[in-house]
C-alpha cells in the first residue's frame, strides 16, 4: 500500500535535522557514545552562556556601559593627602609608642628563686608580655601592608601636596623595598616571643642564662628601628595634619611623658641587670668552690645548694671584701627585688630609681670596677644630661609661645609710654591711650584680626564676613528687605573697631565718613537745636545703627562732598562695633543698582528708621505741646482782661469797651501767630529739607529721648 513506510526507512541517513542538533557523521556512520556525549557537552556550555547573559542583563549593565569597576579594598592605591592615611599616622605613631613601652617588660621575665636560689621565669609575665607585644606587632603589619598601597608624588617636585599621585603597584612596591622596609622587619620580627616561649623553657643547664643574654640584646636591637620609624611619622604627621600639641601645657606633658618613657626603659634594665650581677656572682662563687653550675638553672632535676654560695653572693657588704661587690645593683638584691614575683613591686621601684639617677645625671650612683657597670653609670649621666636639657628647652619653648603675645604687648606699652612722655602728652589723654589699649588687649588677646583675615582665601574670608556680621545687619530694619548679594557685599566691606568709654565718635558740624553698626555696648546721641538752644539725647543699644544720612549720600550719583553731622554721638561704655566707610558704601552702591535703593519707598523708610529724624520728631511733638499750653496760657489770661474790661464800662458805654479791647486782643493775637509761624519756618529751614516721612507699616521700639535743657 503507498500508504505504507518502507522498511528501509528505519536505518536510511538522519535527517538535516539531525545533522543540526546532534551533530553530523560521516558516510552514514552510527553514533558513538563519545559523540553524544560531545554534543550534550556543548548544549550544557550553550545553555550556560545563555544564563549567564541573562544575570548580566538583569544587573542593569548593558553592552554599552563604559563603567568601570571599583578596586576592591586591599586592591586600592591610596592618598597619603586624605583623611583616611592620615589618621592611620596618627594611630600607628601612638601604637609605635605604646610598642616601645611594652618590649622593656621582657626584662621583668626572669626571676631568682629565693628558697631554692637559682633562675627561673615568671610564666604569667612571659604570656602577657608576649601578647601583648604580639599585637603592637599586628599594627607594624598594618602599617607595612598600607605602605605597598599608598601612592607618592614624584621626589622632584619642590611643594609638598602638587602634582600628579603616582598609582603604579610595582614603583610603590620598589621605592619601599629600597626605603623602610628592611626597617619595619627587623621592628616586626618576633624575637623576645620566640626565645621566651620556645627556646628558654626547652633548655636547660647554663644556657637559660646566655639565652636571657639573647632576650636583652634582641630587644635592644629592635629598639633602634622601632625609633627610627616613630621620628620620621612624627614629622610627617605633624607636616600634613598639624601640631600634635597645640597647647603650652600638652607640649610639657608629651616631653614630660618621653622623659618618663626612658626612665622606664633604664629601669627594666636596671633590673635585668641586677639578676645578671646576681648569677654573675654565683659562677664565680661556683668556679671558686669548684662546683658545677648545673644547678643555676631551677629545671635541673640535679640541683645543689651550696653554703658557700650564700655567704659570697650576700648583698650585705663586709669590709674584709668576702662578699661580691654589686655596686648600683645592691638595692635590687637588698629589697629582694629579683626574688619576688609581684610584678608591681619591681616594676614601681625599678621606675623610681631609674627616675631618681637619670633626673639626677647618675650623681649618686656608687659603682663597682666591673666595666659594663660604669659603662651603664656613665650612659645614665649622658642620658640624664641630654633629656634634662631637651625637657627644659621643649617647656621653655612651650610656655614662651604661650606668653610671647603677653612680651609683645609689654613692650608695645613700654613703646608708647615712652612716646606719650616724649609728645608732653595730658594726663587724661594717657589715661584714654592707656585704656584703648588694654580694652583691645582684653577684646582679642594680641590677635591682629584683619591681618589674619587677609590672609586667608576670597571664599573664606567672604564666609567669614558672613558669619559675623550678616546677622547683625538683618537686625537692622532699614536692610532687612534689601537682597542677599548687597548684604553679602556690605559685609564683605565691613570692618572692625572698638571705642573706649567717654569716646566722641561723632561731633556737630564734623563730616560722616561712615555708617556704625553696634555691636557690643551703648552710645548716646546728642542734638542741639538753634533757636532754644534745646538738647535731645538718646541712647543706642547692640543692634542699632548711626551715621544713616551717609546712606542717603551714597545713592546720590551726583554727591561729592560728604554731609555734615548735626548731632555729637558719644560711647557711653565700651562699644565694639562694625563700620562701613564712606567710599565702600559708595563703591557697593554704585556697584548693585538695584530698583529698590533709588525708590522713594526706601528713602523714606531711611529717614523713618533714621535716629536722628525720630529725635527730630519727638521734638516736634515736644516744641508743639509747649506752644499749646503757651497758648492756652495766654488765652486763659486774655478772657480775664476781657472781664475787667467789661466790669470796668458797666453802666457806662459797655459796647464801646468791649469792641475796644476786642480789637486790641485780636491785633495782639494775630502779632503771636506770625511771630511762631516765622519762628517754626526758620526752625524747619535749619532741620530738614524734606517733611517727616509717612510710618511704615512695621514701626520699630521708639528709642529713650529726654529733654536736657526744658
Amino acid at each position: 500500500m503507498g500508504s505504507q513506510i518502507p522498511k528501509s526507512t528505519r536505518f536510511g541517513h538522519p535527517t538535516s535535522d539531525f545533522h543540526d542538533k546532534y551533530g553530523s557523521y560521516q558516510n552514514g556512520s552510527r553514533l558513538s557514545p563519545g559523540s553524544i556525549l560531545e554534543s550534550i557537552e556543548r548544549k550544557f556550555l550553550s545553555a550556560y552562556k545563555s544564563f549567564r547573559r541573562i544575570i548580566t542583563h538583569l544587573s542593569f549593565k548593558h553592552p554599552g556601559d563604559q563603567s568601570v569597576k571599583k578596586p576592591k579594598f586591599w586592591k586600592k592605591i591610596l592618598d597619603p593627602q586624605k583623611p583616611f592615611l592620615q589618621q592611620w599616622n596618627k594611630i600607628f605613631v601612638l601604637s609605635s609608642v605604646i610598642a616601645v613601652a611594652v618590649d622593656p617588660l621582657f626584662f621583668y621575665i626572669p626571676v631568682i628563686n629565693g628558697e631554692r636560689q637559682c633562675l627561673t621565669i615568671d610564666r604569667q609575665l612571659m604570656i602577657i608580655a608576649c601578647v601583648l607585644r604580639s599585637v603592637m606587632d599586628l599594627f607594624y603589619v598594618l602599617h607595612m601592608i598600607f605602605e605597598f598601597r599608598t601612592g607618592f608624588l614624584p621626589p622632584s617636585l619642590p611643594v609638598f601636596g602638587s602634582g600628579e599621585l603616582i598609582e603604579d603597584p610595582a614603583a610603590i612596591a620598589k621605592r619601599y623595598l629600597f626605603s623602610n622596609f628592611l626597617i619595619d622587619i627587623l621592628s616586626v620580627l618576633p624575637l623576645p616571643q620566640l626565645l621566651v616561649l620556645a627556646i628558654i623553657p626547652a633548655a636547660r643547664g647554663p644556657v637559660p642564662l646566655k639565652t636571657k643574654d639573647l632576650v636583652k640584646i634582641a630587644v635592644l636591637l629592635q629598639y633602634v628601628p622601632r625609633l627610627l620609624r616613630i621620628y620620621p611619622l612624627y614629622r610627617e604627621v605633624t607636616r600634613t595634619v598639624g601640631i600634635l600639641t597645640e597647647t603650652a601645657w600638652s607640649g610639657a606633658a608629651f616631653n614630660l611623658l618621653i622623659y618618663m618613657q626612658v626612665s622606664h626603659v633604664v629601669g627594666a634594665i636596671w633590673y635585668l641587670l641586677s639578676v645578671e650581677r646576681q648569677a654573675k656572682c654565683w659562677v664565680e662563687a661556683c668556679r671558686k668552690d669548684k662546683c658545677k653550675d648545673n644547678f643555676l638553672y631551677c629545671g635541673n632535676q640535679r640541683r645543689q645548694i651550696q653554703p658557700y654560695i650564700d655567704q659570697y653572693c650576700s648583698p650585705k657588704e663586709s669590709e674584709d671584701g668576702k662578699t661580691f661587690n654589686f655596686g648600683m645593683y645592691v638595692e635590687a638584691l637588698k629589697f629582694q627585688l629579683t626574688s619576688t614575683t609581684s610584678f608591681r613591686r619591681k616594676f614601681f621601684y625599678s621606675f623610681w630609681w631609674a627616675l631618681r639617677n637619670v633626673s639626677s645625671s647618675g650623681q649618686n650612683l656608687q659603682v663597682s670596677n666591673y666595666m659594663g657597670e660604669v659603662f651603664f653609670a656613665v650612659f645614665i649621666a649622658i642620658l640624664g644630661l641630654v633629656l634634662f636639657a631637651l625637657l627644659i628647652s621643649n617647656i621653655q619653648k612651650y610656655l614662651q609661645s604661650a606668653t610671647v603675645k603677653v612680651e609683645q604687648m609689654r613692650i608695645n606699652r613700654r613703646d608708647a609710654e615712652h612716646w606719650m612722655a616724649h609728645r608732653m602728652l595730658p594726663e587724661d589723654l594717657r589715661q584714654r591711650i592707656r585704656r584703648y589699649d588694654q580694652y583691645k588687649w582684653q577684646l582679642n588677646r594680641g590677635v591682629k584680626e584683619e591681618e589674619l583675615i587677609g590672609n586667608l582665601p576670597k571664599d573664606l574670608r567672604r564666609d567669614i564676613k558672613r558669619h559675623l556680621c550678616y546677622a547683625l545687619l538683618k537686625k537692622v530694619p532699614l536692610f532687612s528687605g534689601m537682597d542677599k548679594q548687597l548684604l553679602d557685599a556690605m559685609c564683605e566691606y565691613l570692618k572692625p573697631v572698638l571705642f573706649t568709654e567717654k569716646s566722641f565718635i561723632l561731633q556737630e558740624g564734623d563730616p560722616i565718613d561712615m555708617v556704625l553698626f553696634i555691636m557690643k555696648g551703648k552710645l548716646a546721641t546728642i542734638i542741639t537745636y538753634g533757636w532754644k538752644n534745646d538738647t535731645l539725647s538718646g541712647v543706642l543699644n547692640a543692634g542699632d545703627f548711626c551715621g544713616e544720612e551717609l546712606v542717603q549720600w551714597a545713592m546720590d550719583p551726583t554727591s561729592t562732598s560728604l554731609p555734615i553731622s548735626s548731632r555729637t554721638v558719644k560711647s557711653l561704655t565700651e562699644v565694639e562695633a562694625f563700620a562701613l566707610k564712606a567710599n565702600e558704601l559708595k563703591s557697593v552702591t554704585s556697584q548693585f543698582h538695584f530698583q529698590h535703593l533709588n525708590s522713594k519707598q526706601f528713602q523714606l523708610s531711611v529717614r523713618f528708621y533714621s535716629h536722628q529724624w525720630n529725635v527730630w520728631a519727638a521734638y516736634k511733638v515736644q516744641e508743639a505741646w509747649q506752644d499749646y499750653r503757651e497758648r492756652k496760657r495766654r488765652g486763659v489770661r486774655g478772657d480775664g482782661r476781657f472781664q475787667d474790661a467789661l466790669a470796668k464800662t458797666a453802666g457806662a458805654s459797655v459796647g464801646f469797651g468791649a469792641t475796644l479791647y476786642a480789637s486790641i486782643f485780636i491785633s495782639h493775637l494775630l502779632q503771636v501767630v506770625q511771630r511762631d509761624q516765622h519762628q517754626e519756618t526758620t526752625q524747619l529751614t535749619q532741620v530738614m529739607t524734606l517733611p517727616p516721612p509717612p510710618k511704615p507699616d512695621d514701626e520699630p521700639d521708639s528709642p529713650n529721648f529726654t529733654i536736657l535743657n526744658p
